[in-house]
């Protein structure tokens, strides 16, 4: 695996911290790099969630695997037509509790070309 993606180093409630990245609420991963999660750019709402264009990008830089977060509080959703394009794409999905996520995100680096949407509140 030629690029890595970036741990994920601290996680608490509103607070991220991602390696070469720095501090934020809510980050978009993928191997290489990554940015703040602005919900504005697709119009994401807890729900219906998380939308195809949300993980468009993640698509783009070449994820094998991606782990979307679904909230500290499960609040996040998915859209249905989300899960439905990744799996049209062959990608492999997992959903979780963001601090789950962020534990499984983490260990995928290791061996995996893998991205993910982390929400670190609600």
């Amino acid at each position: 695996m030629e690029r890595r993606s970036p741990l994920i180093t601290h996680l608490s409630w509103g607070r991220m911290v991602v390696e070469g990245l720095g501090e934020g609420k809510d980050f978009k991963l993928y191997p290489g790099g990554g940015r703040s999660w602005d919900w504005g750019e697709t119009g994401t709402r807890h729900s219906p969630g998380i939308q195809p264009a949300d993980v468009q990008e993640l698509l783009d830089q070449g994820c094998q695997v991606i782990v979307l977060s679904r909230g500290m509080d499960l609040v996040l959703r998915t859209c249905p037509e989300t899960l439905e394009l990744l799996a049209e794409k062959g990608v492999e999905v997992h959903l979780a509790e963001t601090r789950a996520a962020v534990e499984h995100y983490n260990a995928l680096t290791r061996t995996v070309a893998v991205g993910g949407l982390f929400h670190s509140t609600c």
